[in-house]
């Protein structure tokens, strides 16, 4: 049973070049999007209390992603970097769940399997923020969180597993790293996680 997943394309050095140059709105962005991924993990709990299989795995995440925005919040507290005043929208996750379908059953495949290569894309770029940056600190914090991420990428995988057949989970999850790769490609480079 494979829990992992190969992301379609590679982020592009110009998004690392874009990051590096404006590090403190990474760290915004950053803060946000942990917010963000813990709300999610949070909402799958509000909207599906009788998945009883997986609310504990859904309640960690939502903890640990917490955490996450603790940490980063940490360290921008001690740069002197603000909190965005409010959280912007991710247009990148909104364009993926505008692809979601409309049943209660298949947009639940769909939200866990969205989680599930959003998490991964940002496994992949906290990899390469840990092997670009030069502060040991920062290093080893990216280089946490780069591992924490992968390891969401494939929780939500085997969430999806405990519902539905497999064939159906990695057809579908083929799709959706095609989707996210369009998705990805299509935005903005900036200073931000997406």
């Amino acid at each position: 049973m494979k829990l992992n997943l190969d992301l379609a394309v590679p982020s592009r050095q110009e998004w690392l070049d874009a990051v590096m140059n404006d590090f403190d709105s990474f760290l915004q962005d950053h803060a946000d999007c942990e917010r963000k991924a813990s709300a999610m993990a949070m909402s799958f709990v509000a909207k599906y209390p009788d998945r009883i299989e997986i609310l504990p795995e859904l309640i960690d995440t939502g903890i640990e992603e917490l955490e996450h925005f603790k940490q980063v919040y940490d360290l921008m507290k001690a740069r002197g970097i603000p909190l965005l005043h409010s959280i912007k929208e991710d247009l990148y996750v909104k364009q993926l769940i505008k692809k979601c379908h409309s049943g209660r059953e298949e947009r639940f495949l769909d939200r866990l399997l969205i989680a599930s290569v959003v998490e991964t894309r940002g496994a992949e770029r906290f990899r390469m923020v840990a092997e670009a940056i030069e502060d040991p600190e920062l290093q080893r914090f990216y280089k946490t969180l780069w591992t924490s991420e992968a390891k969401h990428g494939h929780i939500f995988v085997k969430m999806a597993l405990e519902y539905f057949d497999k064939d159906q989970v990695y057809e579908r999850l083929a799709w959706w790293v095609e989707q996210e790769a369009e998705a990805i490609e299509g935005l903005e480079i900036k200073a931000a996680l997406h």
